[in-house]
């Protein structure tokens, strides 16, 4: 499904906004995102806490409100509900989102099919080309694992920013992971080259690390940089200069 809403060109640009005039069609689109502030509620009520839940607005439900529950009369009082960032190219608003299917863990081509297609808006910024979705699901595994690979993941990432940050001016080295094409997982490596001061607080980067489509919305990672040091930065397109290029983040 696409928005009627999607402009013709982007903000300030002559550039042409991808998809526009496709509302009319039905078409399979794929893109790519990061799972991040994974927060438990029962009878909702946060629990087990490890992320800011600010950062979601909380919960304004009491039983779970993924579609299984929602048609249901014995619905969850346990669920997960997660943030996703992508691209607000591949989804533009509450029309899309209603309308978009997440596949976790999709780690290689046998991996078990997991999906989440209860979603919605938390954030859009068309300037950015940045989008922040809204998810849920009561599958006690599916919500487990991901608290679990969530509180690894800032572990992990803390260690790395300690270990490398000296080295960050020198190597720029830059890691998306991604799903081109709708595919299984696939890591690609590369610098970044410039960087495009937006505002006090906010840049854009160019990079060689490569990409297909369906890699638009995966977090580029930047070695020795965390999210409060490099904020979020989303694959955005390519350019003629044969460097791809993030949002702002």
């Amino acid at each position: 499904m696409t928005s009627p809403y999607r402009p013709k060109i982007y903000p300030k640009t002559t550039q042409p906004y991808p998809f526009y005039n496709m509302s009319e069609r039905r078409s399979l689109r794929t893109g790519s995102g990061r799972v991040w502030f994974v927060n438990k509620f029962q009878d909702g009520v946060i629990q087990d806490k490890v992320e800011q839940v600010s950062v979601i607005g909380g919960t304004d439900y009491t039983k779970c409100w993924c579609r299984k529950c929602e048609d249901s009369d014995s619905p969850n009082n346990v669920w997960w509900e997660f943030v996703v960032t992508t691209a607000n190219h591949v989804v533009f608003d509450d029309i899309e989102a209603n309308h978009t299917t997440l596949r976790l863990f999709y780690d290689k081509d046998e991996s078990p099919v997991v999906i989440v297609d209860k979603v919605s808006v938390v954030l859009v910024d068309i300037d950015y080309d940045l989008c922040l979705l809204k998810c849920v699901t009561c599958d006690r595994n599916v919500g487990t694992k991901l608290m679990e690979m969530d509180t690894n993941l800032n572990y992990v990432m803390n260690k790395v920013w300690n270990k490398y940050w000296d080295y960050r001016p020198k190597h720029k080295f830059t890691f998306i992971v991604s799903h081109p094409h709708g595919c299984f997982k696939q890591v690609s490596v590369g610098q970044w080259k410039d960087r495009q001061q937006v505002s006090e607080r906010r840049c854009k980067l160019t990079y060689t690390t490569c990409t297909c489509p369906g890699s638009s919305g995966a977090h580029v990672q930047c070695l020795g940089y965390v999210n409060w040091t490099q904020s979020v930065l989303v694959h955005s397109g390519s350019s003629k200069s044969g460097f791809n290029y993030s949002g702002v983040g």
